[in-house]
């Protein structure tokens, strides 16, 4: 349900069809299990470089791996170039640029949990967030570049971006109260608090952004890679803001 391996929740029927406005939550909630994760194998003295391991194993293994297949796929459409483009994209077999593609962002995003330490269990569902956040942003603002062949699902039933961002922006605001209420923080740890929320919010404009630039549009492939770009930018803005030295 919702682009992952977890099953249909109890007394809860959503419509797949508006399922794009909720990717959000979810990716809250796959980044709090990656956290969960990572304060219990921690608390058996597990090293930083295991744990971080673990934690985008969980995403992964969560996700059915569907964002990562996007990345690969996208990756390998930009390196074929404008007249192989389509072609190497629906291609089911992963090229070396896309096998690349993910060594970099699998080896960043282990760098940037293991710099992160103490502060990965904040940063994981931050870095979800803004990842899931950056498709919306990609839906709205650019168009589908397999429309001649088929119409984009998540177009075909978009309500604008006013509707489709009301419930990450909710989420943000309750995330950001509960924290400052239940913390008791002073005015600097409240802006530096801030801040930090909201670190991913250029990277998951810019980001589909430059893959519309390279693509000349965008696809459920694209997508993916958005989030997981999205995802491991955010991570190693936060690895330098929370731990500079």
């Amino acid at each position: 349900m919702f682009y992952t391996i977890l099953p249909q929740w109890p007394l809860i029927k959503p419509r797949f069809k508006r399922i794009a406005r909720f990717a959000p939550l979810i990716g809250v909630l796959i980044g709090f299990l990656q956290s969960f994760s990572w304060l219990l194998l921690k608390f058996f003295n597990w090293p930083n470089i295991s744990v971080a391991l673990i934690s985008i194993a969980i995403s992964i293994f969560i996700t059915g791996g569907l964002h990562i297949d996007g990345l690969m796929d996208t990756a390998d459409g930009i390196g074929a170039g404008p007249s192989k483009r389509i072609e190497a994209m629906k291609d089911s077999r992963v090229g070396s640029i896309g096998v690349q593609s993910l060594a970099i962002i699998l080896i960043l995003q282990i760098a940037a949990i293991i710099k992160l330490g103490f502060y990965a269990p904040f940063a994981f569902p931050l870095a979800a967030f803004w990842g899931r956040l950056s498709q919306i942003f990609a839906i709205e603002n650019y168009h589908y570049i397999f429309k001649k062949e088929s119409v984009s699902f998540h177009h075909q039933n978009w309500k604008g971006i006013n509707n489709e961002i009301r419930p990450s922006l909710i989420i943000i605001f309750i995330g950001i109260s509960l924290f400052i209420f239940l913390n008791d923080l002073n005015i600097f740890s409240t802006i530096l608090l801030t801040f930090c929320i909201l670190s991913g919010l250029i990277s998951s404009i810019l980001v589909p952004y430059f893959i519309n630039k390279s693509l000349g549009g965008h696809s459920g492939d694209s997508y993916g890679a958005s989030l997981i770009i999205t995802e491991t930018t955010s991570l190693l803005l936060l690895s330098i803001i929370l731990v500079p030295n």
